[in-house]
């Protein structure tokens, strides 16, 4: 009988569970994690730091979810090492497993700071359950604030702040928030966005140390202009560490992540991984990229779990990410690899309003709406198409995207 072992409960490492039992109804099915409780929603928990849900639909998988299925759920469990020759998992305190096929889908760490006093208490990295409960019973209790880190789950602190009402500054290192994707137009409506909850971006900026008081509380944040900013409060958001130290030794190729081709299948024979920490071949990009969306881990554990289930037929992962901001008075959407590229489009219609489209070798990689997300649908099929466009940037920049307008396909 073929035994799989996943190491991770989160969407991906879940989403490869319930894909292999349905795909392989007699196989002994094995979930590690050292997580104190079964998946969650990583999307929602934001919310409930913010003070606007109680913890009950966070949580997406009781523990009897697993033994309907009978997959064997072993919480609080550390792995401390794989060896991929003998194909065993070596845990800290729950003995060894055997595995004919593994999926690896253990995501990422927040990253800490490396300036002094970045662990005081009261210093918040936002990312599991844990993490959540923590930021909402000290926001509740807090009156000024710093967020750092310019990116997408920055913004996530800002929303915080501003709905348990700390007065925050932002600092940022660059002269916009997401700087990568976003020109000055785009970001002024984020940085609007943050005012009006009460959360002051500060440009050129950055945290140089923290102070504290006596009993170890931060208190401020000092910038490395000097500059020193108030705060019983602060939120670090500035990414991942991969949780991969276990894999020492276990001969996966890794380059700040761990390389997958489009299958989900490491350069380890009978090792797949999925989810946060895969550095993947996109056959839509034609490259290896990364990305830390949940629809996209939830696919990658899919297509991971078909493929270790499969005999003969393989299934490639091809996936639009996206990824939404709904803090504001206006709606956010990034999708695909708005970072990327060799050519863009973009235009602002009103003061919420802003379009950017990314284009690589002609094709559309990625982008990103505020206010209007209708063109959404459009640009991800067009992605899919993998259609050349970027010659008809006006069509795409039109206030309503139709794609009966644009030009047919030149035959190559």
């Amino acid at each position: 009988m073929t035994h799989y072992v996943i190491i991770g409960d989160g969407i991906s490492g879940s989403s490869a569970a319930e894909t292999l039992r349905e795909k392989a109804p007699d196989a002994t099915i094995t979930v590690i994690t050292d997580e104190g409780e079964p998946l969650y929603n990583r999307i929602l928990i934001k919310e409930h730091a913010k003070g606007k849900l109680p913890e009950a639909p966070i949580s997406i998988h009781e523990e009897g979810w697993y033994e309907e299925r009978d997959i064997e759920l072993s919480l609080n469990t550390h792995v401390t090492s794989v060896d991929t020759d003998a194909k065993v998992v070596h845990t800290h305190d729950s003995g060894d497993l055997e595995y004919d096929k593994l999926l690896v889908a253990t995501g990422g760490t927040p990253t800490q700071l490396p300036v002094d006093n970045s662990d005081a208490d009261g210093i918040h990295h936002f990312w599991t359950f844990e993490d959540a409960r923590g930021i909402r019973e000290h926001a509740e209790q807090s009156d000024t604030g710093v967020i750092v880190g310019a990116g997408l789950l920055g913004i996530d602190f800002a929303a915080v702040c501003g709905a348990q009402g700390i007065e925050a500054n932002y600092l940022m290192r660059g002269d916009r928030w997401w700087r990568y994707a976003l020109s000055a137009d785009g970001a002024e409506i984020m940085h609007g966005g943050m005012r009006d909850v009460g959360v002051e971006p500060v440009f050129d900026s950055g945290v140089d140390h923290f102070e504290t008081d006596d009993d170890g509380h931060v208190t401020a944040a000092v910038d490395p202009n000097g500059d020193r900013y108030e705060c019983d409060f602060a939120g670090v958001a500035i990414g991942l560490s991969f949780n991969t130290e276990f894999l020492r030794g276990a001969g996966l190729e890794e380059d700040n992540g761990i390389m997958v081709d489009e299958y989900m299948q490491t350069n380890v024979d009978d090792v797949y991984a999925a989810g946060d920490l895969t550095r993947f071949y996109d056959v839509l990009l034609g490259e290896q990229a990364q990305n830390g969306s949940w629809g996209s881990a939830k696919e990658q554990g899919r297509i991971a779990a078909v493929n270790m289930a499969a005999d003969d037929e393989a299934e490639q992962f091809e996936w639009v990410s996206s990824y939404s901001i709904t803090h504001f008075d206006f709606p956010f959407l990034s999708f695909g690899h708005p970072t990327l590229g060799d050519d863009h489009a973009e235009r602002k219609y009103s003061d919420t309003e802003w379009r950017r489209i990314a284009f690589k070798d002609g094709k559309i990689v990625g982008g990103v709406l505020i206010g209007d997300l209708s063109p959404q649908t459009a640009f991800k099929q067009l992605m899919r198409e993998q259609r050349v466009v970027a010659d008809q940037k006006e069509v795409l920049l039109e206030q309503s995207v139709d794609l009966d307008e644009l030009a047919p396909t030149q035959e190559q």
